[in-house]
């Protein structure tokens, strides 16, 4: 590998950390009390969408009932790639930085959006996303923040 190469990787080693990092803020905002999960969308250095595990809009801030997850509470992948859907912008060619491996159900939704990269920190308990997403040939990098 050349200098450049090296320089090139290591910078987006960089920003990959910083962005998760962002993102593990970001699940600070979840209402949820089993699991905070952040997510960020960025194109072109420019972050694009964002989301964090919660309700839908307009329900109560409560994810769980008992110590269960509520079945409509939405995951920060979900809500980034809505909330980017309503906007001006475009998911196609982004990376998707979250504080957690997705999900199959997240997977899906992820390669419809036309999404080239995922950045994760903590493995989810399954890993049917990750394989579904490599599958796809989208990239899928765990980095320790």
């Amino acid at each position: 590998m050349n200098n450049s190469t090296n320089n090139s990787t290591g910078k987006q080693q960089l920003l990959d950390r910083r962005y998760l990092a962002m993102a593990d803020i970001w699940a600070q905002n979840s209402y949820c009390k089993r699991r905070q999960v952040g997510a960020l969308l960025v194109k072109n250095k420019m972050i694009i969408s964002d989301g964090y595990n919660g309700t839908p809009s307009g329900f109560e801030n409560n994810c769980e009932e008992n110590n269960v997850t509520k079945p409509y509470v939405l995951h920060a992948e979900a809500n980034a790639i809505t909330k980017v859907a309503r906007s001006n912008n475009s998911s196609e060619g982004a990376t998707l930085y979250v504080t957690s491996s997705p999900c199959i159900e997240c997977a899906k939704l992820i390669i419809q959006a036309g999404i080239v990269r995922v950045v994760f920190s903590e493995n989810y308990r399954i890993e049917d996303g990750i394989n579904l997403l490599k599958r796809a040939g989208i990239e899928v990098i765990q980095v320790e923040i």
